[in-house]
């Protein structure tokens, strides 16, 4: 449950979304997040906590750790796709 735990905190979700087609750096990953300085900095430390994102030369981008929890999440994201259209929730 720890996991979402994290996942379900402002922002957490997103981030692992923006992460993922590479690197970015923080200032690009606040305004892709939408999300002020101060939440982004406590979802990137437990992001990285958790390796799930690692911070290098280019910017934030995600570990394989964070690739295989996006690609689990993928799926997710076609059903609410799906259950979005056919309830009108779009």
């Amino acid at each position: 449950m720890a996991l979402l735990d994290m996942l379900g905190r402002r922002g957490a979700l997103r981030l692992i979304w923006e992460l993922r087609e590479g690197a970015l750096t923080f200032r690009a990953l606040q305004e892709a997040a939408d999300l002020n300085p101060s939440t982004l900095n406590a979802r990137l430390k437990e992001l990285r906590s958790a390796r799930v994102v690692i911070l290098g030369d280019q910017g934030y981008s995600l570990t394989p750790e964070g690739a295989d929890l996006l690609a689990m999440l993928l799926p997710l994201r076609l059903w609410a796709e799906q259950w979005a259209n056919e309830t009108d929730q779009t």
